[in-house]
Order: C-alpha cells, then structure tokens, then sequence
C-alpha cells in the first residue's frame, strides 16, 4: 500500500521540520486516482511553498509544540510570561501596560507582534503587554500573577470568556480595578464580564438589565434572526452610522471607538492589532494623553477586514473568493491541472474555518489538511464566517447555480456547533441547513487548553471545557468523529497541525466520501455481529434485538438498492445457519464458520501495532481466535457483504486479568479482526449490529484518541455505522466518540402489564371476593384466611412486614379494620406486580410496534381526588385505595386503547353531540364527571407518541449512512420521558452536560431523597444514616436530566445553580437552618461511561461535597465533615483531600469486571469479586487536579467503611435489575460489610421512578418483584421463547444475573432460584424446547442452578442436584454429538 507523506514533505519545503511529535501513520485509500495525483500535489506545493508561507503562519513555527512549558491550571501547563513583552528602552516614552485574557491562543503572536512594531516605532508611546489563556486562571500561582497584572493596567482586554468559573474569576479581578482603568474592552464573553466594559463615557453597564441602544438592537437582531450576541455585534458594526447618530457626540465617539477597537480586534493581524492599541493609548490613556498635548495625533489606518464570509485557499493569488463560481474559475481551470487533481472525477470535501486564524495567519493545521486531502485527488472548497454561524457560508457556496450539493463531506475544523459556537446555538436551524445539504459532517477539533504533550500524556484525554463546547455540542447539531487534529505550539502559541491525527482525518473523509461516489453494486459492506459472554449460544448478542431476523431485513433493502448480496438466504435459520456452522447452534459444531485463516507473517505486516499486544498476550497467534497457527475470523460472505462475528474482550475467564485495575489491550485475534475487515476484505464500511460490541471499550483516552488507542487503531480508517438500542444514548456516545461511528438508534420492544399468574392471579380472585363477602362473618374471615396462606404460598411474607403467621392465625378472631388492612397490603403488592411494565419479546429493525401519566390524574380529578393521595394510600395498603388505584388504572387503559382504534367513529360520534370514545370508556368504568375537555391534550400527546413510534425509520437510517448522506440527529433515551427519542432510525445524541441538572430533576431528586430519608429513619428509631454510597450510571442521568446527581447533592446538602446562560457548573451550600436535617455523608462509584460523559458534573458533586466538608458547622449535624476530619487523620492527609468521595475506573477502563467474572465463571470467591471492585473503582476524581484519576485504594476503602446505606436508581421499565450484569457489577454492599468495623451488612435501597408515583424498596423487595414479573412469569419466558435461539439466551441471562445479586449483596430469597428450577428444569416439556431451541444457552443455564447451589446461594433437595448434574451431562454430549 501506499504511504501519503507528501503534505508534510511540502510543510518541510517551507520551513516546518518534522518533529519527534510528528508519528508515523500508514494511510489506506487504494484508490489509483489518488496514488498518481500525489505526487503531482506534493510538487505543486514545494514550487509554490514561498506564496503559501506570506499567506499562512508555516514559517512562523520555530519550537518543538511539546516542550513543555511551566505552571498552568487543569491540564493547562503553559504560562503567561512567554506572552510578556517588555519594551527593552521606553526612550523617554509613556508606558501603556496592557492585560489581555483570551479563550484561545492564536491572537498571542499578533498581540506580541503589535506590541513589539509600537516599541520599535512609535514616538508616543511605549507597550508593556501580557497575555493570560483563559483556563490558566485555574492555578492559584497563573491567578495571583493575572491579579498584579491588572492591578498596574492601564488597559484591559478580554474576548470569548465563556466559562462561569473562570468568567466569575475575571470579574472578581477587573470589576473593583475598572474605575482605575484607563480603559476595559471586553468582546464576546459572558453577560457579567461584558458589563466591565469602559471606553471614556460607553458602557455596558446596563447590558441586559435595561434599556440602551446597543442592547436594543442585540435583542431586535435576536429577534429577528435568531443572531448569537456576535452575530449581533457584527451586524451593528455595519449599521454603525444609524447607531452612532442617536447618541451624544462624546458618547458617540467613545462608542465609536469601542466598535473600532471591536474590528481591529476581529481583523486579527499585527497590523490591526497595533491600530487598536495607539487608538485607544492616544484618546484613554492618562500619561499618553499627557505627553502628547500640543502633538498631532496619529491617523488610525482604517481596519484592514476580509470580508464576513468567503472561501478561502492558502495558495490562491486572491486572499479571498466572494462567490463559487469565482473560486471554482481559478481551483478547477488552474490549481487542479497543477496539482493532478481530477474536477470532474474527484471526491469534493468541504472545510469549515474560523475566520481568526485566517485573520491571524495561524493557519498552518489548515494548510496541512487542504495539501493532505488533495495528496488524495480531492478537491476542496475552504469556506469561513465572520462570526460564529456557519450555516449562511454553507448554504452560499456548498451548492452550484441549480441548487445542487458540490461536496460529498463537510469538515468543521472549528471545532464549535454550527450555528452559534461556545455560547448559544441553534441545533435545530443547524440540523435542517446539514440535512439539506445531505452529506457526512464530520467536526474535528483542534486542542485549544493543551499542549500536543499534555494531550498525548493525559489519560482522560480531551479538556472537560473543550469535550463540553467542542464534542458535545456539535453532536446535537448530528455531527460525527470528533477527531484531534492540531493543538498549539508551546513558546508562540500557534496552531500546528499532528501530523498522524491529519491524515486519519484526509483518510476516513475521503472513505466517507466514496461512500456517497461509488456505485452500491460496487461497495463492500461488513456486518459485525457480537457474542457476549463468548460462547456460541450466545452468537448474535445485543440488547432487545432479534439480531439475525434484524439481519434479514437489512439484506432484504441491501439487495432492494443495487448492493451485491451474492447467494445470502432470505430467512433468518438459513442466516443464522452460514454463520454458526450448524442451525441454532446445535450438534457437532465446535466452532462458528472460519471466512479466514491469518497467517502470522500477514497478520504483522498489516497489522502495525501488533507488536504491542504482546505486553499482555505474548507472541500471535495466541490461543484466542485462533487455530495454534493462524489467526482465525468466523462470519460468512455473500457477494460484497460479509457477517463477522466480532471477537470478545478475551479475558473474561482469566481471574488474574480481571483483577487488573486497568484494562487489557485486545488480544491478536480482535486485532486480526478489523485487520480482515480493512484490509483484506476491503470494506467501504462496517455496521455494528446492536447494544453492544467490545470496540468501543478498548483501552484508550475517554475522549479525543491519539494514536496508540486502540479503538481508533483498529477502526483506522473504516466509516462505521452502529445501531444502538435508542434508550442507551450514554454508550452510543462512547461508541461515536471512542470509535467514530455514526449510531443509528432502534426501538426496544413494546412494553404492556406484567400481568398476574398461578399463585398471584389466585389471589386476586380471592381479593375481589372479599371485597364482595368482607362483611359477612361466616365467608370473610375464610377468605382472609386463604388469601394469608396463598400469600406465603407466593412468598409473599417476604415483602408484607406484618403478615399474620400461618400456623397460628385465625381472620375469625380478627375484627373488620385488621381483616382489611391484611386484604390491602396483599392487593398492593400483587398490583405492583401487574402493574410493572414489561418488555415483549425482541425487535426487529425496521418492522414498527403496530397499534399514560396524564389520564390517572384527569381521572382521578372527576371524583374529586389527587392522584397522589391515591398512590400514597394504595402504596400503604390501605384497601379503598388500592382498589381505585385498580379502577383508576383500569380506566386509563381502557381510554388508551379506545383513543387508538376508535377515533375514527368518535369523529362521527362527536357530529351528533356523543362524548370521545375515550372519554366514554372511563364514564363506563364508573367516572362520570370525567373531563373531556382535560382529556384532549393528553390524548393528542398519546396520539402524537403512538405516529412517532409507527414512523419507523431504522432501515432507511442505516441506509443514508451506507450510501453516504446526513442522517439526522435525535436524543437517545426513554421513549416515555422524553418522545422525541422517536421515531428511531436517527443519529443518537447525549445532551448538553452544561445544562444538568434541570430544575425539574433536581425537584424530583429531592422528593426521593425524602422517602429515602424518611424511611431510613423510619425503620431506625428516627436516626438518619450517616453514609450512604450511591452508584451512577451515564444512561439514567440522560434519560432522566441527572436526576440521581442531583440526589447526591441533596443529601450533602448543596445546591446546583446555573449560570446567566442556564448552565450548571457552580453548587452553592444549602444553610442547616433550611435543611432541616444532617448532611449525609456519600460516597459515590460512577461508571466508566458516566466519567467519559460527565466528568464536568463529577468536578461539581467533588467541589459540593468539599465545600460541606469545610464548613464549620457541628459535627452531629454535619456527617462529611466528620467522617473527613476522621480520614484525615487515620491517612495523614488534610480535611479537603480527605473528602475526596467522587470514585469511577481508571482512564479508558470500564466496569469492576465483577459481571465479568460471574457470566463467565471465572472466580473463585466473593473475596476476589470484592478485590476486584475496590482496585478496579478505586480511582478518585479530585476537582483539584481533575486532569486524571488517581488510585486512592486506601481513601476509598476507609470511606466506604462508613457506610450505613447502599442506593441505586431504577429510572426505566425497560432495564431492570437482572436485564443487565451493570446493576450488580457496581453493588458495593458485600464490599462495604467486609470493611465495617462491626462486618454489619449495610441496608441495599432501590429508587424506582418509573412512574410518577416513585418509590423506594428495598434491594431484596426489588428482586423479588423482579423476578415475579419477568423470570417466573409466563408472559415474560414464552415471549422471549417465541423468538426462539436468541430467547433462551436472554431467560439464561436473567437467572445468571439474579445469580450475580447473591453474590454481591446476598439479597436473592432462596425461593426465587426454587421457582425458577420449577418452571425450568422440573418440566420435561419446557426441558426439551430449551434443549431443541438453543442447547448452548440451556447447558449455561444447568451450569447456573449448579453453581448457584454449590456457592450456597440456592438450598434444594439432593434430587435437584442430582437432575441437574444428570441434565448437564446429557447437554453436553448432545452438544458434542455423543
């Protein structure tokens, strides 16, 4: 293959020597076209390097950009003395002292530039000038020094200050100093620090708070366009004149100054730069204005501007072209003919600039990517904007004369949203401009806060500020692969591009846009399929998803589009079939279907990083995918597409691996893998196939990948497409972001009622006679007796405190009220069980679910109730309420389903003066006084979520992806919560971190944590607990907007409060006297994915809870602060690093592999399960120095020894407790019993707020209700039978799972594994479906009953054993083909 370096070849002809941080990166686009343009584009840059340099900053890079500077805040370590200049003899000369704090570097050498050519050449004054980076206010040593600067200013200046804290820092400096300031000029930046601008007699003063011109016309332009305030700005440069003639003449020439000073400032150059300076020194500035009395004053150059927006090319003779035609005239007749560039065959990639590094001439990383590119036979079309929307420049120069697209991807280099950058955006006007356009957009981003060092250095990666604005932000706008692509030199702060990050990004532009080029007969597709835990009954794992019916169906539309499908069948056993070797994986089949054997030479030679996977696994092939000699790769090819099965972590089974605290690299055979698919193969792209795959969870950085990640090495170049199940939009991210792929969401399946069965209908019956017969003395008392002795039949002892106890009790000795109160705490749990909602079966893309709060409460209103006092009563049991919670509930659904099917008669119905259908089915279920009109919206909404589910769109999702066009962004989460998750199909999407939590969640939050509270000291003679250790997981927070960090910060007693933009980055205590109860004490484990998505909120819960362990407050009323005050001194560590309580995994590294070890057998004792949580989450978030995670082993495990209470949140009807290992993974109560002093176990809680009627149980009441509504129940295991192999699998999946909750809490009732081998195992029918339908799977579940017995978890009889271990052999020779 051919190596591409000719671009850094043409930037060493001009200049730029490659540097040690310059790796090396294999490019693979074997397209001949690109192969012979290269050299010719490599030539034309090295005869045109000198116009390239005047233009660009190439020759201005004098110093390796990773040498590492001193000082600086968070990952920021660089220091503000390498941006001072001091004049080295003022002659006599005034010396105007200027302090200068920007967002971003590229103005330092302009600034630097200026200040030197006035010291040089002006007779007036002299220039003392200091620049500060904004995130370097973050070091205590960087803020001292930005306060002594000001302090002896004469002129301030400060643009984009955007980020609250460090806004609130600038203010806190400057706001008592600007009275004695000559002058403050303040650009785009936060409302508070825009109000510090002074200029003689203008001021913002008054900015937002009330009436003045130039406000007025901001708040017009916003209303008119929806203008950012510099779209604003820049709008009233142009109108200056018609502003300036309605205020006085002095304020009007100050003003005119300010607007001035604002376009020399935009105009970026030295030039510019030095014009602003004497301006504002000779008319602000006392002593200047002193020594030049008598004097002439010097005549300010006018601004030198380019225009607001235009295309841009570093070696065009024009600076600028104004219209494509123009630019298309000189790129297509003259540049491509030079550069053996192809118009009319070339793949077209447009690039997004800001237009201040054009301004500036910090511009290299531009350059780099253009000459990349068109090494590649591309063309380009460079396009900038004045401001901070993109999408006018988009819509005027990305289409020619007849409204057609002229690109085939888009490339935002800015790194901001499209249209509104780091402080407002417009997502929606910036999905619609992209969707129009219909082509890949992919946002790359240039380090701003680090140096390349840092970056590479840094385990979390990414800035938090950046991953904020720059990463989060533009996925909302449906951007994709947020690639690192340059950062800035050290010493002179310039841009400079990585040289391997380039051309990954040329790379996968260019395999996007063929994509959209190439023929679909022509194009190469893999489909990766998962097997998780690795055995074969589990081929085709993902979560909620019929994988190889979904495969069908996406072969089907292949083949409808013109794609080659070869011979593939057309029913999914005959599919399922080619890739298991043996239909549903049954007799004599040790392995799945080897589509390739890897020779070891060809495995080294095309794989270049395999050498370092043998750290952790030793020389290829290995014993993982392997046959002893070559590397092997399962799937199946038909035509161009090919079913892999993509290879597992590989260290499931290994104790010794999964006790590691950080994780293994992949294993040789899942790099061999990927090799296949690239290289091999040949794939133009890979589509993941479902919820979810191991790619994206490689070790690597949590955001921005170098290199040496292994996601990014082994996705390389390979677009990738990826269905995600739409309610996990937190592992989405990680996959978009750690492994560049485009996600295409897909509907779980529908839910309905769990429904009641044997035992548990029976005693409803039983219930409904009562109800009829409860005062008659002869018949009620035997039906209480029956329904107490069904209950303990169904175990139901276990949840009903006070049950009366079988052998002795007799309802005849019992008065009414007692009898009643029995009848109604059995109602309530059985209708809990009913009620729960329960996922149907598994889905299939592209076939849509055919043809909830808001009515109970109308209901309940036409009788005169709150809803909420019902659901308080019926959760107490009290029997009145239980049975109109029944009737309520039963209304509702009966008005649900006639709001579905019988619209169209209630249109006629309505003609004729009848009442909606929907409103009469709840008059019939005894509601008369219902109300039709409070009705409608609710049923309009039911009516609107139902259209959004049908509209399916999943297949054609996945298709505008494989044919290279703009799939539309969505929010992943509950369908439920937040509908517009529907319809599926889309491009998922997290939320704006900046914006959680939301008012509503933390109000929700703090009405859980007062059932919390209040039951915790309920059952503990009113004493509150002093610790409770709280797990958080990244799905739940987006689903619910952070609802359970919000309760971490209720219970320490603090209060998020958001910034004048609405962004969350600051907590404020909440005084004692308005608490009214202790602070309790947290210590909080956050999932990998919660770190990579949140670690701005993890800054916010560790500097809330450090701030309640530094007040000074009684330690009896203030638990963190006692137990921090205790730490401190047991470690000999001060009270703040003691109050550390904010843990997660390593950098890169996911979960405690507890699941791990349990789905796969791979563990001795609960000890090592235990051992492996503490080393593997033993990492502490410290917001004062949140540039890494830190083992704290010994802080951890002394605050976890103080926990009184364990706490999940259960926030979706769709994953419950036993669907996923994740819930128990992350359950520390085994953990915390084994460090107490007193070895107490701690209490395990449980929030549900599935429904608006939240509550919190028990961990043990959980299972129990649990397992009732999907393992025992009927309706749950045929359901999942119907779909047969991969239905098994997920009942399997369950029981091992309720295994998992024995072994790290112990809260598994023995009757629940009992119930189970019952319906499973004693039933010889049911015996033989699971044997026939997917023997695999059916041997683990054996495997799980013994293993639960023999761990102690499960007490039976010696003939279950003794069956069981009889059945296990049978399986297994069955499987064998004995």
């Amino acid at each position: 293959m051919a190596s591409f370096k000719f671009a850094a070849a043409a930037l060493l002809s001009v200049g730029l020597g490659a540097s040690a941080w310059q790796t090396s990166r294999t490019s693979f686009v074997p397209t001949r076209v690109i192969q012979e343009s290269a050299v010719q584009t490599n030539a034309f840059y090295q005869n045109n390097a000198a116009a390239v340099a005047r233009r660009s900053s190439l020759n201005m890079v004098v110093s390796d950009p990773t040498a590492k500077p001193q000082g600086g805040g968070m990952f920021t370590a660089s220091n503000a003395e390498s941006r001072r200049v001091v004049p080295e003899d003022a002659r006599g000369r005034p010396v105007m002292k200027v302090v200068y704090v920007v967002l971003e570097s590229q103005y330092q050498s302009s600034m630097t530039a200026a200040a030197k050519r006035i010291n040089a050449g002006s007779d007036n004054m002299a220039i003392e000038c200091v620049g500060y980076l904004l995130e370097e206010l973050r070091n205590e040593e960087a803020f001292e020094a930005f306060k002594k600067d000001v302090a002896d200013a004469n002129v301030f200046v400060g643009s984009l200050i955007f980020v609250q804290e460090l806004a609130e820092k600038v203010q806190e400096v400057v706001a008592p100093l600007r009275d004695q300031l000559d002058a403050v000029l303040v650009f785009p930046s936060m409302p508070e620090v825009m109000r510090l601008n002074k200029v003689g007699s203008f001021t913002m003063k008054n900015l937002g708070q009330s009436k003045s011109v130039v406000a007025d016309f901001m708040k017009k332009k916003k209303q008119e366009d929806g203008s950012s305030f510099e779209e604003g700005m820049l709008k009233l440069l142009r109108t200056l004149p018609k502003v300036l003639k309605f205020l006085p003449s002095d304020k009007a020439a100050d003003a005119r100054t300010f607007m001035m000073s604002f376009q020399y400032w935009l105009g970026g150059s030295p030039e510019n730069l030095e014009s602003l300076l004497l301006m504002v020194g000779q008319d602000y500035v006392g002593p200047v204005k002193e020594s030049m009395e008598g004097k002439e004053k010097v005549v300010m150059e006018e601004p030198v501007l380019l225009p607001d927006k235009a295309i841009w090319h570093p070696v065009a003779p024009d600076i600028v072209f104004e219209t494509n035609e123009s630019y298309f005239k000189w790129y297509n007749e003259e540049h491509c003919p030079d550069a053996g560039i192809d118009p009319k065959t070339a793949p077209t990639v447009g690039i997004i600039l800001q237009k201040s590094h054009i301004n500036t001439k910090d511009d290299t990383h531009y350059v780099s990517l253009i000459s990349e590119l068109e090494s590649r036979g591309a063309r380009v079309v460079p396009i900038y904007s004045g401001g901070l929307d993109f999408s006018g420049p988009v819509e005027d120069y990305y289409y020619d004369a007849s409204g057609k697209s002229i690109v085939d991807t888009v490339i935002n280099l800015t790194g901001f949203a499209l249209v509104g950058g780091p402080a407002s955006q417009d997502h929606k006007k910036a999905a619609k401009v992209l969707k129009r356009l219909n082509v890949p957009y992919m946002c790359a981003v240039p380090l701003v806060f680090q140096s390349f060092e840092e970056w590479q250095s840094s385990e979390l990666g990414l800035h938090p500020i950046q991953v904020a604005l720059q990463v989060s932000l533009p996925e909302i706008d449906g951007a994709i692969e947020p690639i690192i692509y340059a950062g800035r030199e050290g010493a002179t702060g310039r841009s400079v591009p990585l040289a391997d990050r380039v051309n990954l990004l040329a790379d996968r532009a260019m395999k996007w846009s063929q994509l959209r080029i190439k023929e679909n007969k022509e194009k190469k597709i893999a489909i990766t399929i998962f097997s998780f835990p690795p055995d074969k009954g589990n081929v085709g794992t993902a979560a909620y998803l019929d994988v190889f019916d979904s495969i069908k169906a996406v072969l089907k539309q292949l083949k409808s589009e013109g794609y080659d499908v070869g011979d593939a069948p057309d029913d999914k056993e005959a599919i399922m079939e080619s890739v298991l070797n043996d239909p549903e994986a049954r007799i004599n089949s040790p392995e799945l279907n080897v589509a390739y054997r890897m020779n070891t030479d060809e495995y080294y030679e095309l794989t270049p990083y395999a050498k370092d996977l043998e750290e952790n696994w030793g020389p290829a092939p290995g014993n993982l995918n392997s046959d002893g000699q070559n590397l092997v790769v399962y799937g199946k090819q038909f035509g161009n597409v090919f079913i892999g099965v993509q290879p597992s972590f590989g260290y499931e089974g290994d104790p010794m691996r999964l006790l590691f605290a950080k994780s293994a690299s992949p294993h040789h055979g899942f790099a061999a893998y990927y090799t296949y698919l690239e290289k091999i193969f040949g794939a133009d792209a890979v589509l993941h196939f479902g919820t979810h795959g191991s790619l994206e969870f490689m070790p690597g950085k949590q955001v921005g990948m170098s290199g040496q990640c292994y996601p990014d090495r082994l996705i390389n170049s390979l677009p990738s497409a990826y269905l995600y199940a739409a309610n996990n939009p937190s592992e989405a991210t990680i996959a978009k972001r750690r492994s560049y792929s485009a996600t295409v969401s897909y509907l779980t399946p529908p839910a309905e009622n769990a429904g009641l069965y044997k035992g548990l209908k029976e005693l409803k019956e039983l219930i409904s006679s009562y109800q009829g017969l409860r005062e008659n003395e002869g018949r009620g008392p035997a039906i209480i007796n029956s329904i107490v002795s069904t209950a303990y039949t169904c175990n139901l002892d276990k949840d009903i405190d006070d049950l009366p106890d079988l052998e002795t009790y007799d309802a005849k000795n019992d008065n009414l009220e007692r009898r009643d109160d029995i009848a109604g705490k059995v109602y309530s749990q059985i209708m809990q069980i009913e009620s729960c909602l329960l996922p149907c079966g598994l889905h299939t893309v592209g076939v849509p679910t055919t043809a909830d709060e808001g009515i109970p409460r109308v209901v309940a209103a036409s009788i005169g109730r709150d809803v909420n006092d019902v659901y308080r009563g019926n959760n107490n049991g009290v029997l009145k309420e239980v049975e109109l919670n029944e009737k309520i509930t039963e209304a509702s659904r009966a008005a649900e389903v006639k709001n579905l099917f019988d619209d169209l008669g209630g249109m006629f119905g309505g003609m004729m003066g009848q009442k909606k259908p929907w409103t009469q089915a709840i008059i019939d279920a005894g509601f008369e006084n219902v109300s039709e009109e409070r009705l409608q919206p609710v049923m309009e909404y039911l009516e609107f979520c139902l259209k959004q589910v049908v509209a399916n769109n999943e297949l054609p999702g996945i298709m505008e992806l494989l044919n290279g066009q703009f799939l539309m962004p969505a929010p992943g989460g509950d369908p439920i919560r937040n509908p517009d998750v529907l319809p599926t199909g889309r491009n998922m999407h997290a939320l704006d971190p900046s914006a959680i939590p939301t008012q509503a969640a933390v109000e929700v939050s703090e009405n859980v944590v007062r059932k919390l509270l209040e039951k915790l000291a309920d059952e503990n003679d009113g004493q509150f607990p002093e610790s409770i250790a709280f797990t958080l997981w990244g799905t739940d927070n987006i689903k619910t907007y952070s609802e359970s960090l919000a309760q971490v910060l209720a219970l320490v007693g603090v209060r998020p409060v958001a910034d004048s933009l609405g962004r969350v980055n600051k907590v404020e205590l909440i005084p004692l006297e308005e608490l009214g109860r202790p602070r309790i004490d947290v210590v909080v484990s956050c999932s990998g994915v919660f770190r990579d998505l949140f670690i701005n909120q993890m800054n916010l819960m560790d500097r809330g809870i450090k701030m309640a362990a530094e007040a000074d407050e009684p330690l009896d009323q203030n638990f963190v602060r006692k137990h921090a005050i205790e730490q401190a001194e047991e470690l000999q560590v001060s009270v703040r690093e003691a109050a550390c309580r904010v843990f997660s995994n390593s950098a890169g590294s996911y979960s405690a592999n507890v699941g791990l070890a349990i789905e796969n057998g791979g563990w001795e004792d609960e000890s090592q399960l235990q051992e492996q949580f503490l080393t593997r989450k033993g990492f502490a978030f410290n917001a004062d120095k949140p540039g890494m995670m830190e083992q704290q082993a010994d802080l951890f495990k002394s605050a976890l020894k103080t926990v009184d209470v364990t706490f999940q949140n259960l926030d979706s009807s769709e994953i419950s407790i036993t669907d996923v290992s994740h819930y128990y993974d992350s359950d520390p109560t085994k953990v915390v019993q084994g460090l107490r002093d007193d070895k107490r176990k701690p209490m395990s809680l449980m929030a549900d707020t599935t429904t608006a009627n939240a509550q919190v149980r028990s961990l043990s009441e959980t299972v129990r209700l649990d397992a009732r509504t999907k393992l025992l129940n009927p309706k749950f295991y045929e359901g999942m039978l119907s779909t047969g192999y991969e239905g098994v699998r997920e009942i399997q999946k369950r029981l091992r799972n309720t295994m998992g909750w024995s072994a790290t809490a112990g809260e598994v009732d023995n009757f629940v594994f009992e119930d189970a081998n019952s319906v499973f195992i004693d039933d010889p029918e049911m015996q033989q479906r699971l044997l026939d339908t997917n023997p695999n799977a059916f041997r683990d579940m054996v495997t799980t009953f013994l293993e639960a017995n023999g761990r102690g978890y499960w007490e039976t009889s010696e003939e279950n054993t003794e069956r069981l271990k009889e059945l296990y052999a049978e399986v297994e020779d069955r499987i064998e083909g004995v």
